[in-house]
């Protein structure tokens, strides 16, 4: 028996977030901007009907915005974690065998299902919408990138109603006649413009292409593409994320930074956050990388310098990151610059539980992880930053904190920024 697989996708999914908790937007154009508030990175169909497009800048539909009444809201990926992870718990009711895409997309594997596939995906559709408010759209196939192809198809077409199953179904063909070659789940840019070059307009094209074009062009990858369309499954279902090879945060700051001060504070601050992503998957680092950069577009004064740092053991520490951090960033800033954006990567990781102390670890190394421990609860239980240290700065409006003059609370994972109902 062939495998069956559903593409469950959210719907515009930070604005439908926002809109679970704001009713009122429903049916309004919404926009969601991306860190700083720079560029519109979430629309709601209503916004695309506008023109607003995906990935401009803010200024440039500010005049669009105002004259339509458009609602503008800042990024809130906490809230947005959190309701992701209240939909895919609603997803696994229907089978644990669920790979996580990413944050707003998950595939099932429905192999074996013995009832109707398109009650089932609407079944799902319910769920999920009555649990999390959240709408989602499914699309059902015997390959992933089917899969894809039917929900994109399942989320634009009334006929549909969200559902789309194209399991020995007789619009197979007319599904891929219908899907651009540049719309097909791995097909970049680059590769798109090769196919239609050699006249592969759409996925019906380029499942019947010859495998000897494709694979000389395209490698491996481009054969599994072409199999798969075909309804051979060459992608199966990832249960366990692969282990991630490195760990980055970085800001691009609102205005630029000039104070070595600021700058610390602001490495400081993105290392502590990179510790808590390590410890949260149970990995340590054994190599911390800090690079500071100015305005790419300024010429008369572009400057990027990146410092590497092997660490004396591999950890997760946040104080003994932060004096790693430090001390690379003194290698690398320069006075007289205007920094636009200043970042911190942990790469080599290896799983905590692999991790080896040295001969020469004193008390603070030795009791690392229930310091960490304790820190991280009283972070969860309270709110993030509510146990920070001091190299992160204590001082109000700092210059190089993210700029979130529309963010909507946190409802799911504050206590005093929790809905109420009057």
């Amino acid at each position: 028996m062939p495998p069956t697989f559903a593409l469950v996708d959210c719907n515009n999914f930070y604005v439908s977030c926002e809109r679970v908790f704001n009713p009122r937007l429903t049916g309004e154009p919404v926009v969601v901007l991306s860190n700083n508030d720079g560029c519109v990175i979430a629309r709601s169909n209503e916004a695309k009907a506008l023109g607003i497009r995906m990935g401009v800048p803010l200024f440039k539909v500010r005049g669009l915005i105002e004259t339509h009444g458009v609602h503008v809201y800042s990024s809130n990926y906490a809230l947005y974690g959190d309701m992701s992870q209240r939909v895919m718990d609603t997803l696994s009711q229907f089978t644990p065998d669920i790979e996580i895409y990413s944050i707003d997309e998950a595939f099932l594997d429905l192999s074996g299902f013995r009832r109707d596939l398109t009650a089932c995906g609407r079944s799902m559709r319910s769920m999920v919408r009555r649990w999390t408010g959240i709408p989602v759209s499914v699309g059902i196939a015997e390959t992933k990138t089917l899969a894809k192809i039917a929900n994109r198809i399942a989320k634009k077409s009334k006929k549909a109603g969200g559902v789309l199953d194209l399991t020995d179904s007789p619009y197979l063909s007319t599904a891929l006649a219908m899907t651009e070659v540049g719309d097909i789940w791995g097909i970049g840019r680059r590769y798109a413009a090769f196919l239609r070059s050699i006249g592969i307009t759409n996925a019906l094209d380029l499942r019947d292409a010859p495998e000897t074009i494709i694979q000389k062009k395209m490698g491996v990858n481009g054969l599994r593409i072409l199999r798969e369309l075909a309804g051979v499954s060459c992608y199966p279902l990832e249960e366990s994320p692969p282990s991630r090879k490195e760990i980055t945060v970085s800001r691009s700051f609102k205005a630029p930074l000039e104070d070595r001060a600021d700058m610390g504070e602001a490495v400081a601050a993105f290392t502590s956050r990179g510790a808590e992503k390590l410890r949260a998957a149970q990995l340590n680092a054994n190599i911390l990388v800090v690079f500071v950069m100015t305005n790419p577009y300024h010429r008369e004064s572009r400057y990027f310098k990146m410092e590497t740092i092997r660490l004396r053991a591999a950890t997760s520490d946040t104080a003994e990151l932060i004096r790693y951090a430090h001390e690379a960033l003194d290698r690398i800033y320069r006075e007289g610059y205007r920094y636009k954006k200043a970042g911190v990567t942990f790469r080599d990781l290896t799983p905590d539980s692999h991790t080896q102390m040295t001969l020469f670890a004193g008390d603070r190394e030795k009791h690392s992880g229930e310091i960490m421990r304790a820190f991280d609860s009283i972070n969860q239980r309270f709110g993030p930053n509510t146990v920070r240290y001091a190299a992160t700065g204590s001082t109000p409006n700092q210059k190089w904190k993210t700029v979130a003059a529309w963010r909507s609370p946190s409802y799911t994972t504050r206590w005093h920024q929790l809905p109420t109902v009057s």
